[in-house]
């Protein structure tokens, strides 16, 4: 994905999103290259392209089961303080 595909998919602003990925990509979780393209052609500015790298995968799947396990027990606080409705 590109970085404005990045931040439109997040629905965060790429102020937010960039200095995240240039530290993932300083991390090693992420790589990225320019696109070879001529902005000229194009009629747009180059992209630049971010991938994963295997270790940016295990960092994102424990991050994901992470923030699923808090969900989870946050939903649970909350039905237990709801007296079983939530």
């Amino acid at each position: 994905m590109y970085g404005l595909e990045i931040c439109a998919a997040a629905g965060l602003p790429t102020g937010t999103i960039h200095p995240i990925l240039a530290r993932f990509e300083g991390l090693g979780w992420l790589t990225s290259h320019w696109e070879d393209a001529d902005p000229h052609e194009k009629g747009r500015p180059r992209r630049r392209y971010y991938r994963l790298t295997p270790d940016g995968i295990v960092q994102a799947r424990d991050a994901l089961a992470t923030a699923h396990t808090q969900v989870a027990r946050i939903s649970a606080a909350r039905r237990g303080l709801l007296g079983g409705t939530a």
